[in-house]
């Protein structure tokens, strides 16, 4: 067995020299029989020693009747009781040492005392440094270690040695992936369930530093180590390894109680979009999507430049997937007139040389063609990935007559080195369990085999994002502005709402440009204000506790004289109060919105999305961990739905975009300057005009202040 000279936290539970079985049996088709049998089945080298005191041996081994009676202590202790006998059988590996615990029960209890025993066990576990894998879940399987432990025995093929690393919260997709499908080779595999004694994060963290995981899939529900979640996702960065996330409980209502429009719209999820776009985590967000993800991004070739190359045996399935690539955003390989040519003279006549190309005529000599076809398509310079669109099905001489032509066809790119270094695959355009015996053949000999056209599509643009983000240069936010959150600690200390002009201050003090502006208290100042900041003005109530002054009648536009001010003064006064903010129109533009929260979990997060009235009427936003650049901010842009506006449209001059970036990475910059000393901030609407980007209202929110 490889043992590693640096002891990990959890190797006592991932590579125990020793293990004993609570509650083992000789009764098939139990957890108690589930358990030997997945140890004694796979590779486990190390001394395995079985409790009950119901047996003198199980199967050819002694049987003791309890831990202090074993010959030895060991290192990882397996429960596999009711869960009325949990407690007992984990205070008794304590007791004796073990440094590892895996419980398979759910380790609920009817009539249980407050704490219950979740928060009991978890307690113990941390009291006493033991680590412990469960409770509710299904074990793990670390195949470079030859310990498989669940309380179902797997398959017998179920035997490991790829490069795949799955954590999934979920025990049933943990067998889905592990024990259904037969196109995976793992080193590690685990169900943490309710992770009592040890969390996702630390599972990962031992997985990047096996020397064979090429990829990781996790299936979260929640993080509950966030600081451990985040600095695990920056070693897989740092690793250059892949990491796929499948974040269920995205609607569950988990954004607290918000006064500012940014808040009530972020939710909880927004926080992990973040955190997987910093650290370059490929979200996906279905199961099929999972594990084509881990097909693809576990192949030993990685996407070239340039887009995607696909054959097609049928015309309508072709322009099924080019509707779906649109769909997706996914290009395809803009083929070269020396390729076209070379395709010319390889189809048969009457179709077309194309990319996506559909090869199939009467069916004369198929497999050369698409042996030709598809090494010719993966030489060009502008393909990053070949694949033919089609089933699988073993004993159909077809389908075996396409396999064949692929795999030639990788043999021959060897061959010529042209396209060599470029990934090919088949992808079935119906989804189906990768059970398939032809498929297992192609996929464990270098041609993976995805399931359905939306899934593939979906990790190939995952690829394509992932390879186009390792080419950005790093980013480098600009640092905070000297003395300026020492002016505002006082302040902010304090807490309270701020008003709009100590928001609009503050927004400037950290480089976001605002209109002129005067906070008044009588109809003559108002006069007085606006001849000094320049016809016309808005005014605007400030009355205390007014935060969304336009839905109380408290905001007046396009005020071109004093008669106008004056009108709107009084009439506002009369029903809000006389303290009013006049400040200078501003022209025309695209109105945005600028939004930050401070997540339960990673901290400050900030937002930018479609502004004014239409904030809350679109789901057009974007987020991120702050501090970013210019250049990232620019990306967020890019993301909207509404960027074309941007652009200009029916005459409207085109905002400066590079401006509206900077001035987002300047807010940015002040988000994470001033992280836990405020709440929320809602900067609405930030106009965005050919001159740059303009703050028109804002709402600052302390953290003492909620």
């Amino acid at each position: 067995m490889n043992v590693e000279t640096r002891a990990h936290r959890l190797t006592p539970l991932l590579k125990p020299r020793s293990i004993a079985l609570i509650g083992a049996s000789p009764k098939t088709g139990t957890v108690g029989n589930g358990m030997i049998r997945s140890i004694t089945g796979g590779r486990y080298e190390g001394a395995l020693h079985l409790i009950n005191p119901n047996y003198p041996e199980i199967e050819g081994r002694p049987c003791y009747p309890n831990l202090k009676s074993l010959p030895e202590r060991v290192d990882h202790v397996v429960v596999g009781v009711a869960n009325a006998r949990i407690e007992a059988a984990v205070k008794e590996a304590v007791e004796i040492g073990a440094g590892a615990v895996t419980i398979f029960g759910s380790c609920y209890l009817p009539n249980d005392t407050d704490p219950p025993l979740t928060r009991r066990l978890s307690a113990l576990a941390k009291e006493s440094g033991t680590v412990i894998c469960g409770a509710n879940g299904m074990g793990f399987y670390n195949f470079d270690y030859g310990l498989r432990l669940c309380g179902f025995p797997p398959p017998d093929w179920v035997q490991g040695g790829g490069g795949k690393t799955l954590i999934t919260h979920s025990g049933s997709v943990f067998s889905a992936l592990v024990h259904n499908d037969r196109r995976f080779a793992y080193n590690l595999a685990v169900s943490p369930g309710q992770e009592l004694g040890s969390t996702a994060d630390e599972y990962l963290d031992f997985a990047l530093d096996l020397p064979t995981t090429r990829v990781v899939g996790l299936f979260i529900e929640t993080v509950r180590n966030p600081e451990g979640f985040v600095a695990a996702l920056a070693k897989a960065e740092a690793k250059g390894i892949p990491v796929l996330a499948l974040k269920v409980g995205k609607t569950a209502e988990s954004a607290k109680l918000a006064i500012s429009h940014s808040g009530a719209i972020a939710g909880n999820h927004a926080a992990y979009q973040a955190v997987f776009e910093r650290h370059g985590v490929v979200e996906v967000n279905t199961l099929d999507e999972l594990a084509n993800g881990m097909l693809l991004f576990g192949h030993d070739k990685k996407v070239a430049d340039g887009g995607l190359a696909s054959i097609h045996d049928s015309g309508g399935e072709r322009e099924l997937l080019v509707d779906q690539a649109v769909v997706r955003r996914v290009p395809f390989a803009r083929i070269s007139a020396e390729t076209t040519e070379k395709l010319r003279g390889r189809i048969e006549y009457g179709l077309e040389p194309v990319n996506p190309l559909d090869a199939w005529g009467t069916g004369h000599d198929f497999e050369g063609v698409i042996e030709d076809s598809m090494s010719y398509l993966c030489a060009d310079p502008d393909t990053a990935i070949g694949a033919m669109f089609v089933e699988t099905r073993s004993g159909n001489s077809l389908h075996e007559g396409y396999a064949r032509a692929m795999q030639n066809a990788i043999r021959k790119m060897q061959g010529a080195t042209a396209g060599s270094a470029k990934p090919v695959i088949i992808v079935n355009n119906v989804a189906a369990v990768g059970s398939d015996e032809l498929a297992v053949h192609l996929t464990n000999n270098g041609v993976p085999v995805l399931i359905g056209i939306d899934p593939a599509l979906a990790v190939i643009k995952g690829a394509f994002d992932r390879r186009d983000r390792l080419k950005r240069p790093r980013m480098a936010p600009a640092a905070p502005p000297a003395g300026v959150k020492a002016r505002w600690l006082q302040r902010l200390q304090a807490g309270g709402t701020l008003e709009e002009a100590e928001s609009l201050a503050l927004m400037s003090d950290y480089g976001l440009p605002v209109l002129p502006h005067r906070v008044v208290e009588s109809a003559a100042a108002a006069q007085q204000a606006a001849g000094e900041i320049g016809w016309p003005v808005v005014v605007k109530t400030a009355a205390p506790g007014v935060f969304h002054k336009s839905d109380v009648g408290g905001v007046r536009l396009d005020l071109v004289n004093a008669a106008a001010l004056d009108a709107a003064y009084r009439d506002m006064a009369a029903r809000l109060g006389p303290r009013m903010l006049v400040m200078k129109m501003a022209g025309k533009g695209v109105e945005l919105s600028f939004g930050s929260i401070d997540d339960a979990q990673f901290g400050p997060l900030v937002m930018v999305g479609a502004g004014g009235v239409l904030i809350e009427m679109l789901s057009d936003r974007r987020f991120a961990l702050p501090p970013i650049d210019a250049a990232e901010a620019r990306r967020l842009l890019d993301g909207l739905a509404l960027r074309p506006l941007l652009d200009g449209k029916r005459g409207q001059p085109a905002a400066d975009l590079g401006s509206v970036a900077t001035a987002f990475a300047a807010f940015s910059v002040m988000v994470g300057d001033l992280g836990g000393l405020i709440a929320e901030i809602d900067i609405n609407p930030v106009l965005a005009t050919p001159k740059g980007a303009i703050a028109l209202d804002a709402l600052v929110v302390p953290a003492k202040g909620k």
